[in-house]
């Protein structure tokens, strides 16, 4: 239908909007991809600060180790510490 102003958005309108829908996608996309590798990296990352103290600990749940072996090594952990102090 034409009115007094014109064919609406011409082939030029027609193009931005093309564009700009693409755009908008491309840029939704993009922001689920990286909240994504976001949460998966934060995951990861508190996966690594176990310690020495922490698998012990989790081997004496399990009852791979007796309280006497549990005590002797946590013992000797604190008397070694990496970081060159000692207890």
């Amino acid at each position: 239908m034409h009115y007094w102003y014109g064919y609406g958005a011409g082939i030029w309108g027609m193009a931005v909007m093309t564009v700009s829908m693409l755009l908008f996608w491309a840029l939704i996309i993009i922001a689920i991809v990286a909240l994504v590798r976001y949460l998966g990296r934060a995951g990861r990352d508190q996966r690594r600060t176990t310690t020495a103290q922490d698998v012990l600990a989790e081997r004496f749940a399990r009852g791979e180790i007796d309280e006497e072996e549990y005590r002797r090594r946590l013992r000797a952990l604190s008397e070694h510490r990496p970081d060159g102090r000692g207890s």
